[in-house]
């Protein structure tokens, strides 16, 4: 037997246990369907806080969307996060015609702080409600979303809770690539073991972070991850260390993002955290690459090079990373034949993580919506 057999022989072992754990794991998190979107006699008053820094291509449409919520008792709160375009008068003249939008406007970022790190920890103070919900400045929910997810929280007795929301995107390539990145980040977060206590597995969507505002506070909110790149993952990572009830639920019918709309998007937005993701790491980030390599791609090329059983096991392999790959990609309300782009999307995604990680050691730091954060700072942020 050779070492190529020994491989491959490892490789559909590795397989078989990754997608089993994938394919179960998806159905053990909730869909948000199943909850009635009922608030209940006295439903506590959320405060929703949206941070938005240049973003007038998409934030009336999401503002719309957000001030369309028949949840009974909220405010709207938008932190202009010293936008240069038209942000700032699009969310003026919004609120001119809305009572319910609060804007604030801000000109400068105090020092030892991301930009929307800051927006959104000056929001939360301006903030009245029991419950605050963290989003995004272009996600567009559907109406009955906060009632249900409110309810849930409730009905489940969790300090936070986040939802996934649905990804439109302008081609195939592109929607392939946005399949294949929720694979990748659900065995990187196993996001079904965050409700489970006993577990270390966290999760926090920047979509969707609803948290009680007591809970919020208890962990020192943004100003505990100021600095943290992947704030919303590491907001989900400190409530629950602080030992705290954490959920995620699914909501694609309920909630969804232009996500990117270049392949040029793709790779200058994860240049923000996708090495931060890895607290900075150079050799989680090459192990990343190498897993990655092996249990995603090499299968698919291995079979031109192998022979006799090798063969075989390789091509065992490869189809049941597309049996896996597709069955999630269904789930999460994508077409089941971007299946077929995963492995040179894994590809492509290896490419970005070793890209990402080389230019923010090159400039020794990262840039980020026109503001330079230095790296050996960023990393004493760590949590």
């Amino acid at each position: 037997m050779t070492i190529l057999f020994w491989l491959a022989a490892a490789t559909l072992a590795m397989t078989i246990i990754a997608a089993l754990d994938l394919v179960v794991g998806n159905r053990t998190i909730d869909p948000l369907r199943q909850v009635a979107p009922d608030a209940g006699p006295a439903p506590p008053r959320v405060s929703v806080i949206v941070a938005a820094r240049n973003e007038e291509r998409n934030i009336r449409e999401a503002l719309q969307s957000l001030l369309g919520l028949e949840y009974p008792d909220y405010q709207l709160i938008v932190v202009d996060d010293r936008s240069e375009d038209a942000t700032g008068t699009i969310l003026d003249r919004m609120a001119g015609a809305d009572r319910r939008l609060k804007v604030i406007h801000l000109d400068t970022l105090p020092a030892g702080w991301l930009g929307k790190n800051h927006a959104l920890w000056t929001g939360s103070r301006q903030a009245d409600g029991e419950i605050l919900l963290f989003t995004d400045a272009d996600i567009v929910m559907e109406p009955t979303l906060l009632t249900r997810a409110v309810a849930y929280m409730e009905k489940n007795r969790l300090d936070h809770l986040a939802a996934t929301p649905s990804m439109r995107m302008p081609t195939h390539l592109l929607g392939m690539f946005g399949a294949a990145f929720v694979i990748f980040f659900s065995f990187f977060a196993r996001p079904w073991k965050a409700r489970d206590s006993r577990s270390r597995r966290h999760i926090g969507i920047g979509a969707f972070n609803l948290v009680w505002a007591d809970a919020y506070r208890q962990v020192g909110g943004h100003e505990t991850i100021r600095l943290r790149p992947d704030d919303d993952v590491k907001l989900g990572k400190i409530l629950k260390g602080a030992g705290l009830r954490q959920g995620v639920v699914y909501a694609p019918e309920f909630m969804a993002v232009e996500w990117y709309a270049s392949l040029g998007e793709v790779f200058r937005g994860l240049e923000k955290n996708a090495f931060a993701g890895t607290d900075y790491r150079v050799s989680q980030v090459l192990l990343g690459s190498v897993l990655l390599a092996l249990g995603s791609t090499w299968p698919f090329a291995a079979p031109f090079v192998t022979s006799g059983a090798t063969r075989w096991l390789n091509l065992a392999t490869a189809g049941l990373i597309l049996l896996a790959a597709a069955d999630s990609i269904r789930f999460h309300r994508f077409p089941a034949r971007y299946a077929l782009g995963y492995p040179l999307m894994a590809a492509m995604f290896i490419v970005i993580l070793l890209r990402t990680m080389l230019l923010n050691l090159w400039q020794g730091g990262i840039r980020w919506r026109g503001t330079f954060y230095p790296l050996d700072e960023l990393k004493r942020n760590r949590v």
